[in-house]
């Protein structure tokens, strides 16, 4: 779709919410190695099971603010009382089981930082290092085997199609349409 700035980007951004905008121009597929950015869109994707990715990136600050700036230290050491107060925040999503899997998958991230040195490592090392370049898709082979290892080890609210989102916005998934000014062209 044509812009008034006369871009072509992905179907998907909304136009009229600059906060989408900037995240499709900006983040959406951008290599991230760094793990706290890594953990934050993790747990952002994870919230956003069953609702729009809009719906979370508008609340994004609100959930940096709630869950200590994806601090991963501090999360994973959240009592049942700091979780109540997350439940009872009308800033975020009030998901009584995404509350408490962010808990648990903080303590897993943890983890797997120290089995692979960084969970950058760990998630990078699926496709040896390469950018997968593909569109189209909710789902993939790569995706269907993170998402298997990631409950084996305990995380939840990681089923393929969130994992195959979150592999998008970080890049290890290329996947802005072949109109969209970012895509890649082989």
């Amino acid at each position: 779709m044509k812009w008034k700035d006369g871009k072509h980007r992905c179907c998907w951004a909304n136009p009229k919410n600059e906060l989408y905008v900037h995240y499709h121009d900006e983040e959406w597929g951008v290599p991230v190695y760094d793990d706290h950015k890594l953990f934050e869109v993790l747990i952002l994707e994870c919230f956003q099971a069953g609702l729009s990715w809009e719906c979370v990136l508008n609340k994004r600050e609100s959930f940096r603010q709630a869950f200590d700036f994806f601090d991963v230290e501090k999360i994973s050491q959240y009592s049942e009382e700091d979780q109540q107060k997350l439940k009872e925040n009308p800033q975020i999503i009030r998901n009584k089981l995404k509350i408490k899997a962010a808990v648990t998958n903080a303590k897993i991230f943890l983890g797997i930082q120290k089995e692979f040195g960084s969970f950058s490592n760990y998630l990078w090392g699926w496709t040896d290092q390469k950018i997968i370049y593909e569109n189209g898709k909710s789902h993939s082979e790569l995706s269907d085997t993170i998402s298997k290892d990631l409950k084996k080890r305990g995380m939840k609210f990681i089923g393929t199609t969130i994992i195959y989102a979150y592999l998008q916005a970080v890049g290890v998934i290329s996947s802005h349409e072949d109109s969209c000014f970012l895509s890649y062209k082989l």
